[in-house]
């Protein structure tokens, strides 16, 4: 090939390579309306690595692994790093098959936010600044409702315990994220149903037990209580629904 012919094919492929890749139907004629707009997520779903370091993480969520190839939107180092590996319009694979409340396919609905951490270790202070000023962002940007931020095992409580009973959530929802019981509301009325009630909150029903744990795990800190609602477990919930 000569070498007047080298410079343009160049120039072509560097202005493909920087151009937005759309995918066009070719059955179709392309004919672009301005009247559309990009992936809006309405919740928050946080995660626990259950890794050894930051590194194999960000190898993790790049690659694929033995489960299957997955992904986050940003991942939260111990020293409180902030690192992002798919763009915030876009559908990371993080969640998995679950549901919360309505929503059934949370890959869709969510940003999806991993925390370096083993599962069994308390959470840094300085990670946990990072990931309130990250959720400060986000629920900025996307007017995403500050009660709707929940846990991988909250919506798959059979498959996932993450984060763990270790992750600060009422430190969370002191600073405006989440929802936390307050003292204040009192026992559960006469007749209360916490079983509805859990439903209510968001939590599937498909296998109570396993709903329960993961109850536990956020709002009571524990993995051994019994897999079953109790009268704390009413008062909580009472609180959780009038908030």
């Amino acid at each position: 090939m000569t070498s007047r012919f080298l410079l343009p094919l160049a120039l072509i492929a560097s202005l493909a390579a920087c151009s937005p890749h759309t995918v066009r139907n070719p059955l179709a004629q392309w004919v672009p309306s301005p009247n559309y707009n990009d992936r809006q997520p309405v919740i928050i779903v946080l995660h626990h690595t259950e890794q050894d370091s930051v590194r194999q993480s960000l190898d993790t969520l790049r690659s694929a692994n033995s489960g299957g190839k997955v992904s986050s939107h940003y991942l939260v180092g111990r020293d409180g790093d902030l690192y992002q590996l798919v763009a915030d319009g876009e559908r990371a694979w993080h969640a998995g098959g679950g549901r919360w409340g309505a929503i059934s396919d949370l890959n869709s609905a969510s940003i999806g936010i991993e925390i370096d951490n083993d599962g069994a270790s308390p959470f840094t202070a300085p990670q946990i600044q990072t990931l309130l000023r990250l959720l400060e962002d986000l629920c900025t940007r996307f007017n995403i409702p500050r009660d709707q931020i929940i846990g991988h095992a909250d919506l798959a409580p059979t498959r996932k315990a993450d984060p763990s009973r270790h992750f600060p959530w009422q430190q969370l929802a002191a600073a405006g994220f989440g929802r936390w019981p307050d003292p204040a509301h009192g026992p559960a009325p006469e007749g209360f149903d916490a079983w509805l009630a859990l439903r209510a909150f968001g939590y599937p029903l498909d296998d109570r037990a396993a709903a329960a744990r993961a109850f536990h795990r956020r709002f009571r800190g524990s993995d051994t209580l019994p897999a079953e609602l109790d009268a704390e477990d009413a008062r909580i919930l009472y609180s959780l629904l009038l908030q």
